[in-house]
């Protein structure tokens, strides 16, 4: 590879988790193949010292591979495979810091015995969004109303699988969708309700009458509103139910 590598793929690196001496290490694994300790440190201006904690800890990450051989030589694992792994250990990672914060830290809230007034957040990005709609899906208890007008693709690859995995659950989902969008819903018909509508302003999801998620705009999300202000949360459900008793079911 003797292609320069770009500023945005070495600061992809970066937000990965890889430090500044496993970066250059791996790139250079990449451009050379194999090779050994002291030619990557000779090569990348890593200090000696440093070169077998950065290739090991770029071999505990799963990014590289080591020989046998005296002395050892390193060589790259494919990017795919190496992000693949990433990913897979962030979701673990997140997995255990959703356990430990849930159970320890959400009970402290919870037996607050003076509440705070009721919360309304103006989201800002599709991130945060999407992030608050998986946590609302996630964490719902007895029902679930969400209504789309039309289904981006972070939408569907972020919440439809989450709410696939709701079919053992004691959850009812109702989902209100544009006539557009009624392909997109794949075989989700069969563990919820589904409906649709020729059109709709706006939207958003209603989660145990407890909270709401509301989406304004038709083509393009141009406001994201979440509160668990129990009137705000009662208009939307209202509202809801409203187009829920005029649209056609599928």
């Amino acid at each position: 590879m003797t292609e320069p590598v770009s500023e945005k793929a070495k600061a992809a690196l970066r937000e990965i988790g890889l430090t500044e001496y496993e970066s250059r290490a791996y790139l250079h694994l990449l451009r050379i193949g194999v090779t050994t300790a002291s030619q990557i440190s000779q090569n990348t201006d890593i200090p000696y010292s440093k070169i077998y904690e950065t290739l090991n800890s770029l071999e505990k990450k799963s990014w590289i591979e080591t020989s046998t051989d005296r002395p050892k030589h390193y060589f790259p694992k494919p990017p795919a495979e190496a992000l693949e792994a990433t990913r897979l250990r962030l979701e673990d990672t997140m997995k255990l810091w959703r356990k430990s914060v849930l159970e320890e830290l959400q009970p402290l809230y919870e037996k607050r015995e003076v509440r705070e007034k009721p919360d309304v957040w103006i989201l800002r990005g599709e991130f945060d969004a999407i992030a608050k709609l998986k946590d609302m899906v996630q964490n719902a208890e007895s029902e679930l109303m969400i209504a789309v007008p039309v289904l981006t693709e972070a939408i569907v690859r972020g919440v439809l699988p989450l709410l696939k995995g709701l079919l053992n659950s004691n959850v009812r989902v109702l989902i209100m969708v544009s006539r557009d969008s009624v392909a997109a819903m794949g075989n989700l018909s069969k563990t919820c309700d589904i409906r649709a509508r020729d059109s709709m302003f706006g939207g958003g999801i209603i989660a145990d009458s407890r909270e709401a998620l509301l989406i304004l705009g038709e083509k393009k999300p141009s406001l994201v509103i979440w509160s668990d202000h129990l009137g705000l949360v009662k208009f939307a459900k209202d509202y809801f139910q409203h187009l829920w008793n005029t649209a056609e079911g599928i």
